[in-house]
């Protein structure tokens, strides 16, 4: 290793995210990415063995959200943090906090989709001018701890309305590790499978690509959603990143419904929230499935469409990257089959076409 360069620590939950800032910084000779991590526990495990001279943090995180993790570092050993936030501008909230709680520099999260190599070569830039700086211990006063928000923050638990179709809905969730599992399934796919709509923890602007790219890959169509969708056989549709998305029902169509409402279980979009509407307007007709990822978004919602008489499956521990959500899932019997990945939409598609 060569001890001259800059050491530079990648903390987010986005694993396409993580990638893009490893090539971004690893694309500089005086830059050396020496971890990454999903989350600041993971991060602070990696701090332990060897301490980063910069550290790039997400904002919006499972277990714990960036500026409280900025919060501890200026508190307990400050590090230069370049804080990269979803929300819009350097006047926003989240931004204005994080350069208050000691952050060296905000950039928003959609540099990261720009191909442009001046931007690029600007967090670079932006590195190594932190890494110069010396940041001082803080002291904090006791921090009010937003609430964790469950889905009842954007869709109340209601009874399942009587469904005058027969038409099946597949319900996806996932989290870290879920683009690849994500890709097997709808690739398992035929094109007159039921109509799929999907949640994966993702940032804003990157989900469209995600879907573009599978929609050359898939023999169904894919694309992300956009608020009134109709849901129809042989289409996914994915919740853009920063939005929730719900499945909503009109006479026998089904169709999407996007929503900027709080974040729940610290996410936006989140699977609960999916996975509700699917039990409230799908109920029996759903099939809700909870693949790969970190912390407990979707084991709620899947246990919902097991009450409201839908089918429900998560993936299992050996071929997960992850297996938090499904691991959740399970231990709330909320999960009817627990399946490996590749046997999954098989039985998706018997239950499908039952």
């Amino acid at each position: 290793m060569n001890r001259g360069k800059i050491k530079v620590l990648i903390v987010d939950d986005s694993a396409i995210s993580r990638q893009l800032l490893s090539k971004i910084i690893s694309s500089d000779p005086a830059l050396e990415v020496i971890g990454a991590a999903a989350d600041p526990y993971i991060a602070a495990a990696k701090m332990s063995v060897q301490a980063p001279d910069v550290i790039l943090l997400d904002h919006y995180m499972p277990r714990m959200d960036g500026l409280t993790f900025l919060r501890k570092i200026m508190a307990q050993h400050p590090i230069p943090v370049i804080f990269i936030t979803d929300d819009a501008g350097k006047g926003s909230a989240s931004a204005i906090k994080a350069q208050e709680l000691g952050a060296y520099e905000v950039l928003p999260k959609e540099i990261l989709a720009d191909e442009c190599t001046v931007l690029r070569l600007k967090i670079c830039e932006i590195v190594k001018a932190a890494s110069a700086s010396t940041p001082k211990k803080r002291v904090f006063e006791a921090q009010n701890i937003k609430p964790r928000l469950s889905a009842d923050a954007v869709l109340q638990q209601m009874k399942v309305r009587n469904v005058h179709t027969t038409e099946k809905i597949i319900a996806i969730g996932a989290s870290t590790g879920g683009t690849e599992a994500i890709r097997m399934f709808l690739e398992g796919l035929p094109m007159n499978c039921p109509g799929v709509v999907i949640v994966q923890h993702m940032p804003e602007h990157f989900t469209r690509s995600f879907a573009e790219r599978l929609n050359e890959l898939c023999r169904i169509s894919v694309k992300e959603a956009v608020d009134g969708d109709v849901v129809k056989p042989g289409t996914a549709l994915i919740a853009p990143g920063n939005q929730h998305m719900l499945l909503k029902r009109r006479g026998s169509q089904y169709f999407i419904e996007l929503s900027k409402g709080p974040l729940v279980n610290r996410h936006r979009p989140s699977v609960d929230v999916l996975f509700r509407s699917a039990s409230i307007y799908a109920g029996k007709n759903c099939i809700g499935v909870l693949l790969t990822g970190m912390g407990d978004d979707g084991a709620r919602g899947l246990l919902e469409i097991k009450d409201a008489g839908g089918r429900t499956i998560a993936q299992d521990e050996s071929t997960s990257v992850v297996f938090g959500m499904p691991k959740e899932a399970i231990q709330l019997n909320a999960a009817e089959k627990v399946l490996p990945l590749p046997d999954i939409s098989k039985y998706v598609l018997q239950l499908g076409y039952a």
